[in-house]
């Protein structure tokens, strides 16, 4: 059942990752150019996504399991604003606006066979490997 569950959310995150535009990285740079000629269809994706989603993360919130397979509703917790997230973010906003790609579009132009897809998601992967061996 769980891995039911988890390929049709897989497809349906993807297709609307496709619909919307988000594997396009001309649509995506298009979208982060703000002094230039600025396009806002992807905001409007991203407040339709938060409208969403906000509701159904507070009412998962209240659960202790969940819906569709009982498992452990398994939340994150942490509050805290340290430097890792800052530098995280940072390195992830510079990423996404020299690449145009984010790691679930760079998945789904993979699978769609982007040659571009496939250096982004091996620079994420090789990103991943050494972030493991940074001490903590």
């Amino acid at each position: 059942m769980q891995i039911i569950v988890a390929l049709l959310t897989g497809i349906l995150f993807s297709l609307g990752l496709i619909i919307s535009g988000m594997v396009n990285p001309a649509k995506v740079i298009g979208f982060l150019n703000l002094a230039g000629q600025w396009d806002p269809s992807l905001a409007l994706v991203m407040v339709g996504a938060i409208a969403t989603a906000t509701p159904l993360f507070m009412w998962a919130k209240s659960r202790q399991k969940t819906l569709l397979t009982h498992e452990k509703m398994a939340l994150p917790r942490s509050t805290i604003i340290d430097r890792p997230l800052i530098g995280g973010s940072l390195l992830f906003g510079i990423g996404w606006g020299l690449a145009g790609i984010c790691p679930g579009p760079g998945l789904v132009a993979l699978a769609m066979g982007e040659s571009k897809a496939f250096i982004f998601v091996m620079a994420m992967l090789s990103g991943m490997f050494v972030f493991r061996l940074i001490p903590k």
